[in-house]
Formats: structure tokens, sequence, C-alpha cells
């Protein structure tokens, strides 16, 4: 394991990307509480099984120097988790992104997405990102495919089930705002 660097905070017109803090446990395990809202990211069971997967994110930080930031509106209110997800049986780094009740339908997951994914290429030097995505998540599919992404492929992930895997544009694909560029 290497030594692990936090990084900067990350912003856009309306939204700061930021690494987890323990005051945004309690946003995240409403979350993860919800079956409803939660059921294709990685619903839990109990509140100990939600504070565990909140803890997770921070190991998945240390161990890999990327995980899912914490999305705030610019006076700090967590609204989400968007950022590159890779535990022990994915297929690859995956840019995937949750909006807490009351936030979805803003453009915001689109907005941080955006963000996480230029971060992912400029800095971390990825050269390609999926998004799995679970097979009737229509919303999330939409988001996928305005960020450019298309449809690969459907796998068995080990903790989802079947996903259905979206490739996103690889980095020189992309205009210097992190969209897909035209094609004539």
């Amino acid at each position: 394991m290497t030594a692990f660097t936090a990084p900067k905070p990350i912003g856009s017109d309306r939204l700061t990307l930021r690494l987890p803090q323990a005051s945004d446990g309690e946003a995240v395990i409403a979350f993860l509480l919800n079956k409803e809202r939660a059921e294709g990211f990685g619903h839990a069971e109990s509140r100990s099984e939600a504070w565990r997967w909140f803890a997770l994110n921070l190991g998945h930080w240390h161990l890999h120097g990327y995980g899912y930031f914490t999305v705030t509106l610019k006076d700090g209110t967590p609204i989400g988790l968007v950022g590159i997800w890779n535990p022990e049986g994915w297929p690859e780094p995956e840019l995937g992104w949750v909006m807490f009740d009351g936030f979805e339908g803003k453009g915001f997951a689109f907005e941080a997405a955006l963000r996480a994914r230029e971060w992912a290429y400029d800095v971390l030097g990825f050269t390609t990102l999926t998004s799995n995505i679970v097979p009737g998540n229509t919303r999330s599919v939409t988001l996928a495919e305005r960020l450019g992404a298309t449809y690969e492929r459907t796998y068995v992930n080990v903790h989802m089930g079947e996903d259905m895997l979206y490739r996103h544009p690889a980095p020189d694909a992309l205009d210097g705002d992190g969209s897909v560029e035209a094609y004539a």
C-alpha cells in the first residue's frame, strides 16, 4: 500500500466534491437504509451495515487513492456520492453516482460526474472508465448516455448480480469542458 494523499476539493458551478468526512455519515447511512433508493447501489439492511459501507469507502480511498467523493452544495450540505469505485471483483474502475433524496433531477449528478471523470483522467491518468448499471435503472442509463458512455455488455457483478457495463469516452474524445465532442 502506498501513502495516501487526500485530493483537494473539486469545485463546479454549484457543487463541491470532497473527501468524505465523519459528519457525512448520517446522510450516507440514511441513503443506504432506504431500500427503494439504494437498491441499485448497495442497500444496507441495518444501520451497522450502512456504517460499514461508509467506512469501506474511506478504506477504498486509502487503498486505491480514489473512491466516492461526497458531493455538497456550496453551503456544505451533502447531497450525494460521485466518484471512482473499484473494489475486489469489479471488472475495472467505475464512475458511479447517487444523489440523496430531494436532490435528483436538478443536474447535480451530471455536473459532479463530469468533474469526477475529468479528475480521474487528468489527475489519476485513467484512459477509460465504465459505469455499471443495474438493469431497469433508466435514470442512470440516461445519465451515462448524456455523459457520452455507450453500452458495451452485460455481466454478473459479484455484489450486485446482473449489471450493464457502459464505457465512457476516452479523454481524447472529450472537449475542454469534459463533455463529448460532437462528431459530424
